[in-house]
């Protein structure tokens, strides 16, 4: 099974309250304290969407973890340049066949709770953030993590309905193994031809507040 998980948006220059406050009022929501990504030497907040979706606002930290890490560079980098849309998540029930078709193994991912829990995961495809934005990175939770899903730190007030990247369909179904683009039955994608760097363009919500597009 496939399915969009979530979209990351990097924290502008004001940094991440200010972020935050410009992208809750948008959307006309709540925001989540999220936590800290040791392996990272990031920090995110979260927005939890309906169908177990969320958007996820990051900033690098001043943490050796974050020179080293592929994600803590791809936030660093796009904070750098003035924030903004980062990269898209898609979740699978087993990365087996990405790792042996790609080439590449999944490493482990981790974010702390301030009560100690602490959700725990494997990805692959983050250096694609900075090389290739415009593929998702994919991500399998780990067994027993299904109550600290973001998506779950309370009821949902708004839903992701759209996405608008400027790229290449068929990379992105090649990258997928997919045969097409966007194999996901809860929200529409709209492909555009990329004038720079390939990546999200905008992504559009229901929200309290009518349609919303970021």
């Amino acid at each position: 099974m496939m399915r969009l998980d979530h979209v990351s948006f990097a924290v502008g220059p004001d940094g991440m309250d200010a972020t935050v406050d410009e992208v809750t009022q948008k959307l006309g929501v709540d925001r989540v304290r999220g936590g800290i990504h040791p392996r990272f030497g990031t920090a995110n907040a979260i927005i939890p969407l309906a169908n177990r979706q969320y958007l996820e606002i990051v900033q690098v930290l001043d943490h050796p973890s974050a020179d080293k890490a592929p994600f803590g560079q791809a936030v660093r980098n796009r904070s750098q340049i003035g924030g903004g849309w980062m990269g898209w998540c898609v979740s699978v029930d087993d990365l087996a066949s990405f790792e042996e078709r790609l080439g590449r193994r999944s490493v482990p991912g981790n974010r702390k709770f301030p009560d100690g829990q602490e959700l725990t995961w494997q990805q692959i495809g983050i250096k694609g953030l900075i090389a290739d934005p415009q593929v998702p990175y994919l991500l399998r939770w780990d067994d027993g993590t299904e109550h600290l899903h973001p998506s779950r730190a309370y009821e949902p007030q708004a839903k992701l309905t759209r996405l608008s990247i400027a790229g290449s369909p068929q990379r992105v179904a090649d990258w997928l193994g997919s045969s097409e683009a966007d194999p996901f039955d809860d929200l529409a994608v709209d492909w555009l031809a990329p004038s720079g760097t390939p990546g999200i363009m905008s992504v559009t919500f229901q929200t309290p507040q009518g349609e919303v597009t970021i």
